[in-house]
């Protein structure tokens, strides 16, 4: 019920539209009650005596009667649908808001394909039971309740009928709505899964050709869509027995109602038209069940869809900002003190006791072997995950003592993997500078050697990227993302091996254009060779998350055994090419 309360704060803004539907729909109910009432007195008084005037009034009062319930139906539609759909954008927004601040640590914890599930199909199911409640759940118990005191009192020769059939409906719609929550939590979970595999799949595509594993993958795939596919045929299954079990129980009302009438009629105790206002209360009875039944079983459904989508909003973020957090500009000098960093609170360090110091305007190299931490080490900066252990200071204060927004609008980062989005270049390279002129544009081209690509596209900077930027190759899409990184002309700049798909020519170009454009910025450039970083300021060798050695090339060359192992193994490979 935590789930409930929280949701219906969405529900506010809408306030008008949640209570108009119920009472539109209270009309409609309204209406439908005293139809089979006046149909009655039209067959008994009217046309039983003659009575045609009468017959005519009562025929009146019918059409009058369902034209205001189509009015009410109508409104109660319009109404809630407004609601309803406007309450699930508002969740849709807040959850994406809220995904946007989280960092891998939360990311993983959900998972890619869960985070997805819940933003469409959980949003989707709790707004479908909205709708419902406002359309249905009001209408089902009120005709229900309706029709029940008015074969009370137009009918109580045949109320004891419904003293046996309404608990046995009660019954089945309690066991039915029951069981339906705890078998669509499964499908849900199932959901997940298949969301996970295809997003993984689709991701890894290219890779799965070059295995040739796509059987393989289909048929994991498969092992996903059996166990999704069993447990909804198992949900639909036990739903899809209600209508019919309710159907064959209010169908021996019926018979056991017209074989009771018959007798009754005969006796002269009871008039036809009671007989047949009966059935139709009957039929409304169901009815009301039947629509209050599938609105339960939606909301049953919907109700682990809401827990999940709180854990989404109410997950505590790692990363948070400080209450009194700095807004002043950034210069760039960056001290490491002691700093070590696990990714899970049970796995090992990745980072050990990271120490070193860098003057703004001053350039650092890191180097090591392949998981040696250097990539963990540079996304420390932006805070795209913090320390767990020590501090890192920027211009002397705190890391975490900056405004996020501060800190990142100060920082130009481009990560191992170059990221793109869809849509035209120029919209990619304003991620890094929203407002940049034409002119600083084409700079940050130029210095990261995409001008030589971009100016030979027939749009230029307009022209449309696919999803992933598929219709570009590695380098051009690495020299894309520094070049959104170089707009910005940030205080810290971090380049997290950028250039391993460029030709030594580019490399040189841009290892140039940074020391002409960026001087005054402080410079992490992370880097699988030596021939990337031996003009930095300093250098940090990385073995197994420890700095081994730090100081410039030559120091390190002639002090540092790995850095010398590594330089030694480049100059035999530069060698033997």
């Amino acid at each position: 019920m935590q789930a409930v309360k929280q949701l219906g704060q969405f529900l506010a803004p809408y306030k008008f539209f949640t209570l108009i539907a119920p009472l539109l729909m209270v009309l409609e109910v309204t209406m439908d009650l005293i139809q089979p009432t006046i149909m009655q007195h039209m067959i008994d008084t009217g046309i039983a005596n003659g009575d045609n005037a009468y017959v005519l009034k009562m025929f009146v009062w019918m059409i009058m009667s369902a034209v205001l319930g189509l009015v009410g139906g109508l409104g109660c539609s319009i109404y809630s649908s407004k609601a309803a759909i406007n309450f699930a954008s508002d969740v849709r927004e807040k959850l994406y808001e809220k995904m946007m601040t989280y960092s891998a640590k939360e990311r993983d914890a959900f998972t890619t394909g869960k985070l997805i599930t819940i933003l469409t199909s959980d949003v989707e199911s709790v707004q479908r039971a909205f709708m419902m409640t406002l359309r249905i759940f009001v209408r089902g118990p009120l005709l229900f309740i309706g029709a029940v005191v008015i074969v009370f009192v137009t009918a109580r020769e045949l109320f004891s009928i419904l003293l046996v059939i309404v608990p046995i409906l009660i019954v089945a719609m309690y066991f039915f709505t029951k069981y339906s929550g705890v078998l669509y939590r499964k499908v849900q979970e199932a959901i997940d899964g298949v969301n996970t595999k295809l997003q993984e799949n689709l991701a890894g595509i290219r890779v799965v050709k070059a295995f040739r594993r796509e059987q393989q993958q289909v048929e994991q795939f498969g092992v996903q869509n059996d166990t999704l596919t069993k447990r909804f045929i198992t949900a639909e299954q036990i739903v899809g027995v209600l209508v019919p079990f309710t159907m064959f129980i209010v169908n021996m009302g019926i018979v056991i109602a017209l074989w009771l009438g018959a007798i009754k009629v005969e006796a002269g105790t009871l008039q036809i038209g009671v007989i047949l206002a009966f059935i139709n209360y009957l039929t409304i009875i169901l009815n009301g069940l039947m629509s209050s039944s599938m609105v339960l079983m939606q909301i049953a459904r919907a109700l682990p869809s809401g827990e999940r989508i709180v854990d989404v909003l109410n997950k505590e973020v790692a990363v948070k900002e400080a209450e009194r957090a700095l807004h002043t500009d950034i210069h760039g000098e960056v001290t490491f003190e002691n700093v070590s960093y696990r990714y899970y609170e049970t796995a090992e360090d990745v980072l050990k006791n990271i120490t070193f110091s860098v003057k703004a305007g001053q350039t650092v190299g890191i180097i090591g072997k392949t998981g040696s931490g250097k990539s963990t080490l540079v996304k420390l900066l932006p805070r795209l995950f913090d320390p767990t252990e020590g501090r890192i200071l920027v211009d002397g204060k705190p890391l975490k003592n900056y405004a996020l927004t501060t800190l990142r609008e100060h920082i130009g980062f481009t990560s191992q993997k170059a990221m793109l989005f869809s849509g035209a270049i120029e919209k990619n390279i304003r991620l890094g500078k929203e407002k940049a002129t034409l002119n600083e544009l084409q700079l940050a081209l130029d210095a990261a050697c995409a001008s030589e690509f971009v100016d030979q596209l027939e749009k230029g900077m307009a022209h449309e990227l696919s999803q992933g930027a598929t219709n570009l190759s590695g380098g051009q899409k690495q020299r894309l993302a520094l070049t959104r990184a170089f707009v910005r002309q940030p205080s810290i700049l971090v380049l997290d091996d950028t250039t391993s798909a460029l030709d030594s020519a580019s490399e040189k170009h841009i290892q140039q254009a940074i020391n002409d454009n960026f001087r005054d910025t402080t410079t992490f450039i992370v880097a699988s060779k030596i021939a990337s970083i031996q003009q930095a300021d300093l250098i940090l060798v990385l073995e197994d998350g420890e700095i081994v050695g730090q100081g410039t090339h030559q120091q390190l060359l002639q002090e540092n055994e790995p850095y010398q192992a590594i330089y030694a193994s480049q100059q035999k490979a530069g060698e033997q090419q």
